[in-house]
């Protein structure tokens, strides 16, 4: 018999704590320094994260006692395991090679194949029989990103199914049609509001017999690669697939038809648990919505989810820290349970995708599910009492966002306003300036650059600058992707092309005094150049003044750095400056407060720091060094 009286013991150790023993210890711990400011995590997102959270956080969350495959699917929308399709997308310009691709990549792991087909090509029945010939459509899902010619490519479609007598039911994937995702990009429809929502409701019609075939992608993740936050990507995804059903309810069509024939693609970024947030988030708010339309079933409130990993957050210099991205983007996206998932290749910002990079990106994802068992259990966040709250809190502040728009008139009219282009715009900004002054870090970017990286090649025009993909006859403003990183990139990219030419400008470190302080300053300064693609030459540190402006002088170094104690700058500094100003730039690093007005007075007038605009500063530097 099981000796009970040891383990009755043991727990006795360990009495409960409760949450006013842990605040009195944290209060202790702090010595009267500001809670709030020291331990309460502000995100751009408007969501407070505490510094942790114990089970009566979870108070008053209906959903948590709902298994996965129930109303309203924060858990999932499979009650056993965690299946997904691992996609992966190819533009198709020659129809034989892109089946061709197509057979060989679903030998290597692939389940789902996604088309980007030519957006203004009427794609016949001969066309798709080319592009699909000998894809089993049973066991495997396909995709097609389309334009205004969505309605013959369905119908052709539809007719080969029928033509090889498949099964309906067994029939999964999408047609990309969203001309509200065509007015955010291009500001405007395909054809016209009116004709574009009766498209809508004649592909519904066409394909009413494929239950799991949507024909209307929501595009979360234009929101997000134009800089909006995660709540704004879940409130104007929500928004647009309101506005979907609304328009096409009124058209006489039932909410039990239109929304299981809708699909959302959202983005998936670097912030590793509020992206699982928002995943589950948006199945909580779509219910929600769907159910709000007086639908018969529960089962047709669940969203269909695609995830696809960030643009905005990757990296031409130092690419390969983008697998590292795209490998969290890729679990976040599975532990909360997405349908599908697309990894980018890790090179495609910057030049085709290779077989290398698209081979990498599919192994990622198999890696994900055959060696870390990520397939094996359904929600395995249900519970945990960080990401409820963060799944309740995301939701919370989605939906104030959502009625503020409606109450606009939805979302073609409040884009059409511009409200929602000023939303994303102002948060883009505010995200832009803290990449600038590096409280956010693109690693390899605007923080610990590659120091030996160079590019010589010609990049394309488009890689560098934000997608301008306005139509001519725009009546909206549209959104512009870009990615955060562009701007640095720039710049170094600036200094690469200059340097095929002409000599590389230098940052010479002038290391002296101190130990601690020289080498901590040298190292900042050193990281600061690179990220502009200055040569950094470091030193171990001079015993005079003299011996270190002699070889400043012999480096022919653009930029020197004057690295040392703050107490130290006034000495010295002025001797370095006097000594080197006709022949570099001289720097200080670091911001002596106390001597400021003294070392401005003899002459210094650049100093760099941690609350630097970094890239106002190397914007700076590079044409006082003479890089054009």
């Amino acid at each position: 018999m099981e000796d009970t009286t040891k383990k009755s013991l043991l727990f006795k150790e360990f009495p409960p704590v409760t949450t006013a023993e842990w605040e009195q210890r944290i209060m202790e711990d702090l010595k009267g320094a500001d809670y709030e400011k020291n331990l309460v995590w502000k995100t751009r997102e408007g969501v407070s994260v505490k510094p942790y959270y114990r089970k009566e956080d979870l108070a008053g969350l209906g959903y948590l006692d709902q298994n996965p495959e129930s109303f309203p699917f924060v858990r999932g929308n499979r009650k056993s395991g965690n299946h997904w399709y691992i996609r992966q997308d190819m533009k198709v310009s020659d129809l034989k090679r892109a089946n061709e691709k197509a057979l060989d990549i679903l030998m290597k792991g692939i389940d789902s194949l996604g088309f980007v087909l030519d957006e203004e090509k009427n794609y016949t029945k001969e066309d798709l029989d080319l592009l699909l010939k000998n894809i089993f459509a049973e066991m495997v899902e396909i995709n097609f990103h389309c334009g205004k010619n969505a309605v013959s490519l369905m119908q052709s479609h539809y007719d080969m199914i029928q033509r090889y007598n498949r099964d309906f039911q067994k029939i999964h994937g999408s047609l990309g049609y969203d001309p509200l995702g065509n007015l955010v990009y291009r500001g405007k429809y395909y054809l016209s509001e009116e004709r574009d929502f009766k498209t809508c409701a004649e592909l519904i019609r066409i394909s009413a017999n494929l239950p799991h075939f949507a024909v209307i992608t929501v595009h979360g993740n234009h929101f997000h690669n134009s800089g909006a936050t995660i709540v704004q990507e879940l409130a104007f995804a929500m928004l647009q697939g309101a506005e979907y059903l609304t328009r096409l309810t009124e058209q006489g069509l039932s909410a039990s038809l239109v929304a299981p024939k809708m699909k959302f693609t959202f983005a998936i970024g670097s912030n590793y648990f509020m992206e699982m947030a928002k995943v589950r988030a948006a199945r909580l708010l779509w219910a929600h919505i769907v159910k709000a339309y007086g639908i018969s079933r529960d089962d047709i409130a669940r969203m269909s989810l695609h995830a696809v990993t960030s643009r905005w957050n990757k990296s031409v210099y130092d690419p390969f820290v983008n697998l590292l991205r795209t490998t969290t983007e890729g679990m976040s996206a599975i532990i909360a349970g997405v349908d599908s998932l697309t990894l980018r290749p890790f090179n495609e910002f910057h030049e085709d995708p290779d077989d290398f990079s698209e081979r990498i990106a599919r192994n990622q994802q198999l890696l994900l599910k055959e060696e870390s068992y990520l397939d094996k259990v359904a929600d395995p966040a249900a519970g945990t009492y960080y990401i409820e709250t963060l799944t309740d809190s995301i939701a919370a502040e989605a939906w104030k966002l959502f009625l503020e728009m409606d109450a606009q008139g939805g979302f073609s009219e409040a884009f059409k306003k511009g409200l929602i282009q000023g939303k994303i715009s102002e948060s883009a900004g505010k995200r832009d300036m803290d990449i600038a002054s590096r409280k956010e870090v693109i690693l390899g970017v605007n923080q610990y650059p590659n120091f030996t990286e160079k590019i010589t090649k010609i990049l394309r025009e488009e890689s560098l600058k934000p997608a301008e993909l306005a139509d001519p006859e725009a009546f909206a403003a549209p959104l512009k992707p870009y990615r955060g990183a562009m701007a640095f990139e720039r710049l170094r990219y600036q200094t690469d092309r200059f340097a095929l030419k002409n000599k590389r400008p230098a940052a010479f470190m002038f290391t002296f005094g101190s130990l601690g302080m020289r080498i901590a300053r040298s190292q900042f300064s050193r990281n600061f150049f690179a990220c502009a693609g200055f040569e950094t030459i470091d030193n171990h540190g001079f015993s005079t003044v003299e011996e270190g402006i002699a070889a400043a002088l012999e480096s022919k170094a653009e930029i020197v750095v004057i690295c040392s104690a703050d107490e130290e700058y006034p000495v010295i500094a002025p001797q370095i400056f006097e000594g080197l100003k006709d022949h570099a730039i001289v720097v200080v690093a670091g911001y002596p407060k106390d001597h400021l007005d003294e070392l401005r007075a003899k002459g210094i007038e650049h100093f760099i720091h941690v609350r630097s605009n970094v890239l106002e500063e190397l914007e700076k530097f590079l044409g006082l060094a003479g890089v054009k």
